[in-house]
């Protein structure tokens, strides 16, 4: 209160609880860029924060790179005959989170020539599966994203160490793992307004051959 802010940002997460900051009569903005279900749409937020600060133009510039870049890399890819399949997540409390078909993710696959595992579910949201449900569709995939906070080196054996079941994964058993460990890189401060960097990770690791001078940032094949 004793700021007297202009405005003050709100987590849309958060369920109600704004009723006492209400009353300052101060405008209460959410950002809601991460419930948008494309790469560059979910870029484009830096739109509407450089607007609550006076650099549009900036932004504006940024954006054009950035699409510019995304849509490059998409295009490398639009010839592709042979798109691997790739699986994504881990067990949690004996439940394993996955997002649909129509989702950010997804989105990032398909562009980056792969197949999501659950391509088939129009949902562009998160839901929770048992592992039995997963193993089902992804058993055979060629690849199997992970995205997780680890203390140390991880390893294949320290994910097999976790739940014995991992190991009956084909993209286990061949070494497929698209890795990034959430201690040692920056990836949900960063990769929201940088997709084309992102997909550039994915290119190289899908289809080496199309990127070969390509330097992973976020995702690396794990050892």
């Amino acid at each position: 209160m004793a700021l007297d802010p202009d405005i003050i940002m709100v987590s849309p997460f958060k369920r109600g609880g704004y009723e006492t900051i209400r009353n300052l009569d101060i405008p209460l903005i959410g950002f809601l860029g991460y419930k948008e279900s494309s790469p560059l749409g979910q870029a484009e937020w830096i739109k509407f924060t450089a607007m609550l600060l006076g650099l549009e133009e900036q932004a504006n510039k940024q954006f054009e790179a950035i699409e510019k870049r995304y849509m490059e890399l998409v295009a490398l890819t639009a010839s592709v005959e042979k798109k691997p399949t790739v699986m994504s997540g881990e067990l949690h409390s004996g439940n394993w989170y996955v997002v649909g078909g129509n989702s950010y993710l997804a989105q990032l696959f398909r562009d980056a020539g792969a197949l999501y595992f659950m391509q088939n579910d129009n949902g562009s949201g998160g839901f929770y599966l048992d592992f039995e449900t997963v193993y089902s569709q992804g058993a055979t995939t060629g690849y199997w994203r992970m995205v997780n906070s680890h203390s140390g080196t991880f390893t294949y054996e320290a994910l097999k160490q976790s739940d014995a079941r991992y190991a009956d994964f084909k993209a286990f058993k061949e070494k497929k793992l698209i890795y990034c460990n959430l201690r040692e890189k920056p990836f949900y401060e960063n990769t929201p307004v940088e997709p084309e960097v992102v997909l550039a990770d994915l290119i190289k690791i899908f289809h080496p051959s199309l990127l070969p001078g390509h330097t992973p940032v976020y995702y690396e094949l794990l050892k």
